[in-house]
């Protein structure tokens, strides 16, 4: 079963978009977009001292097993989590079904910053994957069946049509 819509250039452009004003608004050091299985789609903001695919699996990782405390404690599910740190902190909130927003960000800003913009960024992101999944309903991924040994059909050059358009 796909997990993720069918991504255009379009749509990842406008997810980085979103990304960048919010990581501006909430002054966020750097902001991501995985689906719950752990990989990474999409990232924005100052990510040179950080292992981000690492953080995307541990962070959905933690995201679910909240889930599960939030049925261990009579709630249907808890929205979002927050890790205080020393120097950076993690906010990680849902989206839909499927994905969550990532934000890492200095301490000394606060979290009730980043849950406010956030709102608005997951809005404009759970709105982008659902064009993309209108598009083509029947075509997505499901990233956790990717064999990361043979990577070769997702990444391939784009042919180019009559005209000079690239097309996929």
């Amino acid at each position: 079963m796909a997990t993720l819509p069918q991504l255009t250039e379009e749509d990842i452009h406008k997810l980085d978009e979103t990304l960048r004003d919010f990581n501006a608004s909430a002054d966020a050091t750097v902001s991501l977009i995985i689906d719950k299985g752990g990989f990474l789609i999409t990232h924005q903001g100052d990510s040179e001292e950080f292992d981000l695919t690492t953080i995307a699996a541990l962070a959905s990782g933690a995201f679910m097993a909240n889930q599960t405390i939030a049925g261990l404690v009579s709630e249907t599910t808890f929205n979002s989590t927050y890790q205080q740190g020393e120097n950076h902190s993690l906010f990680v909130t849902n989206v839909d079904d499927h994905c969550l927003l990532v934000v890492i960000f200095k301490s000394e800003t606060g979290v009730g910053v980043v849950k406010y913009y956030a709102a608005a960024a997951v809005k404009r992101i759970a709105r982008q994957l659902k064009i993309a999944r209108k598009r083509a309903p029947e075509e997505g991924l499901d990233l956790s069946m990717l064999n990361v040994a043979d990577t070769q059909y997702f990444f391939r050059k784009k042919e180019k049509e009559p005209g000079g358009k690239k097309r996929q």
